[in-house]
């Protein structure tokens, strides 16, 4: 089973100040924020991994760093937000579901064998904390069915926060391609998400990752948390 995935790199990350893309921030542990989403994408698909990077600012950097990827290119990247970056890749996607994560997330990589069955299913589903609900962050809330009911920055009696891995179903997938489209350029992807579930009825398994870590890195602070985990995960693996 080939298993579509995206990582999303367009955006020029100016809220952790680097002089290159966010997703090639340094970590401690010498790799750099894309190096280890790719290893762990990789480790968990290995050769049924079709890999799509989504590039715009300074995307000859992001070439470079991962010469054998499949890219799709955002020319719009500085006018535009993470739902037109994803809009390109579902576009350039085959037939079949699409796993997505933003270029910022530090994760564990049990999260995808985790997460594994549920792609199995052609099941769409948004990765969440319910650990944790910080202002900063997309946050959730569930119908009655306990699927996703909404998915932003400014949910009231939030239950979690979305940690910025989600895959999208094969029957879902042309649902949400029309609402990117639709959205606003500097609306994230979640609020076509929210419009597919409100309009088209589509149905995102909010998947419970809170026991593994997921930290999606916009500030120095973030940065700082994303170090911890990966340090004390190599400890517990000693």
């Amino acid at each position: 089973m080939t298993v579509q995935a995206v990582i999303l790199a367009a955006g020029m990350g100016t809220r952790l100040a680097r002089p290159h893309p966010k997703s090639l921030t340094q970590l401690d542990d010498g790799r750099t924020i894309m190096t280890q989403q790719v290893e762990n994408l990789r480790a968990a698909f290995g050769e049924e991994l079709r890999l799509t990077i989504v590039v715009g600012y300074k995307l000859e950097q992001i070439l470079e760093h991962v010469p054998d990827a499949s890219f799709v290119y955002n020319e719009a990247f500085d006018q535009t937000n993470t739902s037109k970056s994803l809009l390109k890749a579902l576009r350039n996607s085959a037939d079949g579901g699409v796993l997505w994560m933003n270029g910022d997330v530090v994760f564990d990589p049990a999260i995808l064998d985790f997460l594994r069955s549920h792609i199995e299913a052609d099941r769409s589903f948004v990765s969440v904390d319910t650990s944790s609900v910080s202002d900063e962050e997309v946050k959730y809330t569930v119908d009655g069915d306990g699927y996703v009911a909404q998915l932003s920055k400014t949910v009231p009696a939030a239950l979690g926060e979305a940690v910025g891995i989600n895959f999208v179903s094969s029957h879902d997938k042309r649902k949400l391609i029309e609402r990117l489209f639709e959205v606003d350029d500097q609306d994230y992807f979640e609020r076509a998400m929210e419009k597919t579930i409100e309009a088209d009825g589509s149905k995102y398994l909010p998947a419970d990752i809170g026991q593994y870590y997921a930290v999606e890195v916009d500030f120095a602070a973030d940065l700082v948390r994303a170090n911890e985990e990966l340090t004390n995960a190599s400890i517990a693996v000693r």
